[in-house]
């Protein structure tokens, strides 16, 4: 199926574009929250100066997410504190920077989500399950498609995209396993997910090619990688998606919880810069 790859034109200006991930260190009110330490200013400062190296190095988009913050409360559950801090951290990535900025909450917060970007001025926000439902550590984490779809039409934000994984990682869908992943697939993008994330099992583990391509072939809204892309695996995998999210790659000893390596981020982005030529060449 030809996919409509518009909703990502409008954010970027480049073919498969790769989006790094700003970690926030513990936000107020997480159980790691260290005022003395690494209080807000601390944070900021660090997730500034991550997101302008990334964008040194040839990154196309940046995505700033609260992943210190667990174990993770889910949606209504999140306080207030944790969207006024995405908010905050937000707004001053995208004024370092001239790349698009997008917001992710974990757990499924997509709300808390929406209410950052639309203050910050951020393009997209992440959502792990938009439909459907899945068990992991977490409990039982339903789809919010329905309640953020009326969210952002309330708050007249149009303008910030859904992007959504499907058969999100960390957990089990045994509760649907009647449903085929490409089904999955088919049941965000009715919906009205704007662009599918397709991810290994966890953090760091790349889906196989497969799976990518079946997603590919089976939807017609914009596919991107979510998790595991790698210099060894771009070729495999960008070859059948229309871009990627990068996190632990991005970082020393490809940890996500280490600091930003820029030699690491400058020879993948070349890498996928000579991927691109050949695309087009070809």
């Amino acid at each position: 199926m030809k996919r409509n790859k518009e909703v990502l034109e409008e954010i970027f200006e480049i073919d498969k574009p790769i989006i790094g991930m700003i970690l926030l260190r513990p936000l107020p009110g997480s159980p790691r929250y260290d005022s003395a330490r690494f209080g807000m200013k601390e944070i900021l400062k660090i997730a500034v100066e991550e997101a302008r190296t990334m964008e040194d190095c040839g990154v196309d988009g940046l995505q700033i997410e609260n992943i210190w913050d667990f174990p993770y409360l889910k949606g209504e559950k999140i306080g207030h504190e944790t969207s006024a801090a995405l908010a905050v951290a937000t707004q001053k990535v995208r004024e370092a920077v001239r790349i698009p900025v997008g917001v992710n909450c974990h757990l499924n917060g997509g709300k808390v989500s929406l209410a950052a970007a639309v203050a910050a001025g951020a393009r997209w926000i992440r959502v792990f399950e938009w439909v459907n439902a899945y068990v992991s550590h977490a409990g039982l984490t339903e789809g919010i498609g329905a309640e953020l779809a009326r969210y952002r039409k309330l708050l007249g934000a149009e303008d910030v995209k859904f992007m959504c994984d499907v058969n999100v990682k960390h957990g089990s869908h045994f509760i649907i396993s009647d449903r085929s992943v490409e089904e999955q697939a088919h049941d965000a993008e009715s919906e009205g997910a704007e662009v599918l994330i397709v991810t290994g099992f966890e953090t760091g583990q790349a889906p196989d090619a497969e799976k990518v391509r079946s997603f590919s072939d089976t939807v017609g809204v914009p596919v991107i990688i979510g998790s595991g892309l790698t210099e060894a695996n771009a070729s495999e995998l960008l070859k059948f998606s229309d871009g990627a999210i990068v996190g632990s790659y991005f970082k020393k000893d490809n940890n996500w919880k280490n600091p930003v390596d820029p030699d690491r981020v400058k020879k993948f982005m070349k890498s996928v810069e000579s991927l691109r030529r050949e695309a087009k060449d070809g």
